[in-house]
């Protein structure tokens, strides 16, 4: 019997939407299930894309080309970001993995490189048995409404408000 698989969305301005996600990824294949690591926006070789080196059955592939996020998205940021929308819906079709996450999804909604009626009909038309997980700040409302678990992370306090820079191993 399968299980029934929920969808889930880290979102807030706060630190962790990506590790949380990275955290239940290692979770499930640890528990002998396969998973998909989509991240939307992001280009740039972070430390988790390594992970493909150690864990069987974890899969990470990144839907951009550099990380637009201080400047305007370019046509090539928009292509980017639509095949890799492209990609996880055939993934997801495919059912050949247990747990899918789109990472940085509520970004590139944000910076409209695809439209939210795409991705709910992805999400609302997945085999049952698929956990989605989605991540970003700005989470659009009619995904929070699909949403079967919604997480906001909340910043109290940063030290990049201190002037620390991002560390490899544990922001990059």
């Amino acid at each position: 019997m399968e299980e029934k698989g929920y969808i889930h969305v880290y979102t807030g301005n706060g630190k962790g939407k990506t590790t949380a996600a990275l955290g239940l990824s290692l979770r499930a294949v640890c528990a002998g299930k396969k998973v998909f690591f989509g991240q939307f926006v992001k280009g740039m070789k972070y430390s988790e894309v390594k992970a493909l080196e150690y864990l069987p059955d974890f899969e990470m592939e990144q839907f951009g080309l550099n990380c637009f996020i201080y400047n305007e998205p370019n046509e090539e940021d928009i292509e980017a970001a639509r095949k890799g929308l492209q990609k996880i819906k055939d993934i997801i079709n495919s059912s050949e993995y247990d747990v899918v996450v789109l990472d940085e999804v509520n970004i590139a909604l944000y910076y409209k490189l695809f439209d939210i009626d795409e991705v709910l009909e992805i999400l609302r038309n997945r085999p049952e048995n698929i956990e989605v997980i989605c991540t970003g700040r700005f989470a659009k409302e009619e995904l929070i409404e699909i949403a079967d678990l919604v997480t906001e992370m909340k910043e109290v306090k940063h030290y990049y408000n201190e002037g620390v820079m991002a560390r490899e191993g544990i922001e990059c």
